[in-house]
């Protein structure tokens, strides 16, 4: 279990010598940790912040397959994606769900509805199937009564898959643990570790919870770069120059009585042909994104900006003009960014999404890159350090992404149907079966209108590294994203669980509260 005694515990050991260090907690930095023990070595993985605090729970929830790279011939990065997609929906049931995708073809669309066609083709043929399919606009309108624009012309559909990013982030974490590796949430990298000859051999780590249990230095044969948007920041230790170009994109949360849609919808934005999407996740609809400069200093929590909103507001009004969405209608938003490369394309969406890897003294970045992509480039990471790592094992192909989970591991539950057991499982794993068997009465109903459980609130405040309110409620379970006002109706019932999990006093109940509304407010509501 991942509590405060395992905090304390970990905080002490971790003063040895490792074969890697990893910095970064987001979906790139799992990876290599998740890769890293499976092959042999002893790996530690820091974060500044909470497991999945930045891009990695603030994405655009979809395990796909790349079918807007084609655009800018992007083959490689697609083929990979989709043959990704294809493994992790047979090895994360529960957890990645295939989803139907309806793109619309508008009049005066930048993108003729044949050139789609065609890349769905390719899209197709890369996968290995032949899905997709074209309609005119009044099948399309049978599949969603909403597509009411007149200049509607035709569409098609297709699938892809979606997830919850910062859960599949914490999974590959968990049994990367249980497989011998070692991570650690709010551990701030002060600074690295030089040798006489200016390479890095360690970093001088300190305890960012509230214990600040002081700083230890720690060596390794390889430490790896893997902070995402502060990727450059971490450079800069060693004297190298900016080579990332940060990238925002925000979505709109919007309720799923306003929209009920059953199957997403994509389209292009009447204004610049960018890609815009509605998607059910979560018993919610996510609207959005963006992708607009986000500046040379990125934030750990971005915000979305008036100029994103509107833009956000003319596409609902666009794809959607009978049902009169608009502010009133956004629950919550978020934000995140893209640490893509920056090769001077003055249209930022035109930047590749290829992840990129390299090394300088002796300092091995990561950037770039995919959620659908993770263990790839989890693997090209060590590969480039494999000279350094001698006791590094090959790779196989036989590998699984995500360990397996037995279909019939979880004891039957009254008033529990198995579809929400299978969700179960694919969230937390094998520690699913622990998740039931803590339950205490009445803690398998459904939290309002979302999703989750009341059980799972007390699981992840006993077992997952939980530090602040805000890891609870915006990264284990996801109420902050999906609830009104990020859901602070439903404090007091949420005390009355995790508060003796968490073993914290009212007053540092207190504080939490008054953070956690203040991140909301600032960050996570519409302005």
């Amino acid at each position: 279990m991942l509590n405060d005694k395992w905090r304390q515990k970990t905080w002490s050991d971790i003063k040895k010598s490792w074969d890697i260090i990893v910095i970064g907690g987001g979906i790139t930095g799992a990876g290599i940790l998740r890769e890293a023990t499976r092959a042999g070595l002893s790996a530690l993985l820091v974060e500044a912040g909470d497991f999945a605090c930045g891009t990695s729970s603030r994405s655009s929830k979809m395990v796909h397959g790349g079918l807007r790279y084609l655009k800018n011939a992007q083959l490689k990065i697609t083929y990979e994606s989709v043959s990704e997609r294809k493994r992790l929906l047979a090895e994360g049931k529960g957890l990645i769900r295939e989803m139907a995708f309806l793109y619309g073809c508008f009049k005066g669309d930048k993108l003729p509805g044949w050139v789609f066609g065609i890349g769905l083709c390719v899209y197709d043929i890369l996968a290995r199937t032949w899905r997709h399919r074209r309609y005119d606009s009044f099948d399309m309108q049978g599949f969603c009564p909403f597509l009411t624009n007149p200049k509607l012309l035709a569409g098609y559909r297709f699938f892809d898959a979606t997830t919850d990013d910062a859960r599949l982030v914490f999974r590959v974490i968990r049994e990367a643990v249980a497989d011998g590796g070692t991570a650690m949430n709010y551990a701030c990298v002060d600074k690295l570790i030089l040798t006489n000859d200016g390479n890095v051999c360690g970093v001088v780590l300190s305890d960012q919870s509230p214990e600040k249990r002081g700083d230890v230095e720690i060596q390794a044969k390889v430490v790896i770069n893997a902070t995402g948007p502060n990727v450059d920041k971490m450079r800069a230790q060693i004297g190298k120059k900016r080579k990332l170009r940060p990238l925002r994109g925000s979505h709109f949360i919007i309720s799923r009585k306003r929209l009920p849609l059953i199957r997403a919808v994509t389209f292009s934005h009447p204004d610049d042909g960018r890609p815009v999407y509605a998607l059910p996740w979560e018993n919610a609809i996510i609207f959005g994104t963006t992708d607009v400069d986000h500046g040379e200093n990125p934030t750990l929590n971005p915000r979305i900006s008036v100029r994103e909103t509107e833009y956000l507001l003319k596409a609902m009004d666009y794809v959607f003009p009978e049902i009169d969405l608009g502010y009133g209608d956004v629950q919550s938003t978020y934000s995140g960014i893209r640490p893509t490369y920056d090769t001077g394309k003055e249209d930022p969406s035109k930047e590749s999404r290829e992840h990129v890897v390299w090394q300088e003294n002796g300092l091995l970045s990561v950037s770039g890159g995919k959620l659908t992509t993770f263990r790839l480039m989890a693997r090209d990471a060590l590969r480039i350090v494999r000279k350094r790592l001698p006791k590094l094992k090959g790779f196989s192909k036989d590998h699984r992404i995500l360990d397996s989970v037995p279909d019939d591991f979880a004891k039957p539950i009254e008033n529990l149907s198995p579809r929400t057991q299978l969700r179960l499982s694919g969230r937390y794993g094998m520690e699913a079966f622990n998740l039931m068997d803590s339950a205490g009465n009445g803690e398998f109903e459904k939290i309002e209108e979302t999703p989750y459980l009341w059980a799972e609130l007390r699981w992840s405040a006993r077992a997952e590294a939980i530090v602040h309110l805000e890891d609870l409620l915006l990264r284990r379970v996801r109420l902050g994203n999906l609830l009104p006002n990020g859901g602070i109706h439903l404090l007091d019932r949420i005390k009355a669980i995790v508060q003796p999990e968490l073993d914290w006093s009212d007053a540092r109940w207190t504080d939490e509260v008054n953070s956690y509304k203040k991140l909301w407010k600032n960050c996570y509501s519409l302005q």
